[in-house]
């Protein structure tokens, strides 16, 4: 007989934020990722186009952790037009020594927003100056408003712009984090004149045509683009790729299948077998990051299986440790 627990999205928001606890998680899931021989297959996509909708499912085996965690994270991006979220999903944990399920976590995707967050606060932790302290964001949704929460917390931020399509949206976002996080937010209608001050920019759309154009980006500015995580997507320019001083990958394989680096070699800007590094091997000491104040780097974040394997672990840890979730034996 085996026993697992069902964790719901309620419970898990009360075991896990986005504070430097979860950023200290999904840190270690990357420098594993350098420094460990980690089983991570690549991401298997379903696409329904007539829907908008696509579904991702992720995983990735950490030596030394017990449990491993698969994720099915569907995106539907015309829901919001019906009163529903974009996201949702859920992940299954189970043990690495059995293989039996040890948890499952009824999440709605809120984990991924929480490690996709932290990713994005990694990257800005080792490639944005340290007294960086404007953002902007493309994005009006959930993501974007996460990604300007986790900045705050690595990052002495204190002014921010929003940039959206829908201009509406940007200004309901920016009045919400201006009350939030107690620092003035604004809306931008002009994408190049949301950047033009800012030290660190995240892109979190679904964009299938360049949004940050080459010529916009000045000496000292970091980029996250963390919205490409399919090949028919891209929100940066391709040249902006060829030029910007430090490229660094969540995952280069990734990267160059999936990521903005696969539009800049479609483009011919970049060759196919160029290396660059990855943020797991910036992290661990492996590769430099940025190397001055004055260079333009960029972090290229398609969402990486261990990410979900570490937020899931360390989520059933605390769950362990409070009494929470309910007991099912099969």
């Amino acid at each position: 007989m085996s026993r697992m627990i069902i964790l719901t999205e309620r419970e898990l928001r009360r075991l896990v934020q986005l504070d430097l606890d979860a950023i200290a998680c999904v840190e270690g899931a990357f420098n594993a990722l350098a420094t460990k021989p980690v089983a991570m297959p690549p991401i298997l996509r379903l696409d329904i186009p007539e829907h908008r909708g696509e579904v991702d499912v992720k995983t990735a085996y950490v030596p030394g952790l017990d449990g491993f965690a698969i994720k099915i994270s569907p995106g539907f991006f015309d829901n919001p037009k019906i009163g529903l979220p974009s996201t949702n999903g859920m992940m299954v944990l189970l043990s690495a020594k059995t293989g039996l399920v040890q948890a499952l976590l009824l999440d709605n995707g809120y984990l991924t927003d929480v490690r996709t967050a932290a990713a994005g606060a990694v990257a800005a932790k080792y490639l944005s100056r340290p007294d960086s302290r404007v953002a902007t964001v493309f994005g009006a949704g959930m993501q974007a408003k996460l990604q300007l929460e986790a900045l705050v917390l690595v990052r002495p931020i204190s002014e921010a712009r929003i940039w959206a399509r829908d201009l509406a949206k940007a200004e309901a976002a920016a009045a919400e984090l201006t009350a939030k996080l107690r620092f003035p937010v604004r809306a931008e209608a002009d994408p190049e004149a949301a950047i033009a001050s800012a030290d660190i920019i995240v892109t979190t759309t679904p964009s299938e045509t360049p949004i940050l154009k080459a010529g916009w980006l000045r000496s000292g500015q970091h980029v996250t683009a963390m919205g490409s995580d399919a090949e028919h997507k891209n929100e940066i320019d391709p040249s902006v790729i060829a030029n910007v001083d430090v490229y660094v990958a969540d995952s280069l394989k990734q990267t160059r299948r999936l990521g903005e680096l696969h539009h800049a070699i479609e483009a011919g800007l970049v060759s196919a077998d160029a290396e660059f590094a990855q943020l797991g091997e910036v992290v661990a000491g492996l590769h430099r990051g940025r190397a001055s104040v004055d260079q333009i780097t960029l972090a290229d974040l398609t969402g990486t299986g261990i990410q979900d394997t570490a937020i899931a672990t360390n989520a059933f840890a605390r769950a362990n440790a409070a009494g929470a979730g309910t007991p099912i034996e099969s």
